[in-house]
């Protein structure tokens, strides 16, 4: 992770640690969340237990924590004492990945407990550990939120944000690219293909539409197939395909010589001439 990066995780761990729960039931099941681990995990959870101590007498804080009969917002105290002791967050690369370090026979049990709050985790054992795992961000961001997490939510999700648009900015600015790219690659061909077919003079014996795309594409060789067919005043599909055969016709030398697609009605007439 970047410095950042780093300093936002540390900002939102404080800000969890910093949280002080007005119910007696809450701090119980915080300092039960929290264990004996969070002395040493690091300042903000240390202080918090010390704290926690200070002012809970209620068994769950010494023994173990009875979720199943725990009322909803002491079950949100208990994961956010279990993140502060055992949990970690990483930003790195742009990608949003939570877990919880913890024992073996915990980590199945820790992620039923995350799945009655619907929020499915993944779980592994890890060199004899169990780690329960979130690597979508949106489920990370609904489970900091259910714990307490504020200000420094809202600056990791503006950041998850921005991230976003700037790569939906760069998708888009990318496509743009290649599609101008392709678009004056093919407008290069067009003309390069439309003189070799006027300087042999093939371009002459084409039909009246080839010859006005051809007359369009010189004047504005920059202009798109909607633009050349709004400017010709034919459809699209007639520009691209009168383009398509120029550029058939140029790759080919002896394609179309002495054959003119405007002939047809001019035998239509003759045939009727002869039968009179």
């Amino acid at each position: 992770m970047s410095r950042s990066e780093r300093d936002l995780v540390a900002a939102l761990r404080a800000e969890l640690a910093g949280i002080d729960p007005a119910r007696a039931c809450d701090r119980a099941a915080e300092a039960a969340g929290l264990g004996a681990r969070a002395v040493a995990r690091d300042g903000p959870a240390a202080r918090l237990a010390v704290r926690l101590r200070r002012t809970t007498t209620d068994d769950p804080a010494i023994g173990g924590f009875d979720w199943d009969r725990a009322a909803d917002h002491c079950r949100s105290a208990w994961l956010r004492g279990r993140f502060l002791a055992h949990g970690s967050l990483s930003l790195a690369g742009g990608r949003t990945h939570l877990e919880f370090v913890v024992g073996a026979d915990e980590a199945p049990v820790l992620a039923a407990h995350l799945r009655d709050l619907d929020l499915p985790a993944s779980w592994r054992i890890r060199r004899g550990r169990g780690v329960v795992t979130w690597k979508s961000a949106e489920s990370v961001g609904t489970f900091l939120r259910r714990i307490g997490a504020g200000g420094a939510l809202l600056e990791l999700e503006a950041r998850q944000v921005s991230r976003a648009l700037r790569g939906e900015l760069n998708r888009v600015i990318n496509a743009e690219s290649a599609n101008l790219q392709r678009a004056v690659s093919a407008a290069g061909r067009q003309l390069d293909a439309i003189a070799v077919l006027e300087q042999d003079g093939r371009l002459a014996t084409q039909s009246m539409t080839v010859r006005t795309v051809a007359a369009a594409r010189r004047e504005t060789p920059e202009a798109t197939l909607s633009e050349l067919a709004e400017r010709a005043g034919l459809h699209r599909s007639a520009v691209q395909r009168s383009l398509e055969r120029i550029e058939t016709l140029a790759l080919h030398e002896d394609e179309g010589v002495g054959r003119r697609t405007e002939a047809r009605p001019g035998r239509r007439t003759a045939r009727r001439v002869a039968l009179a």
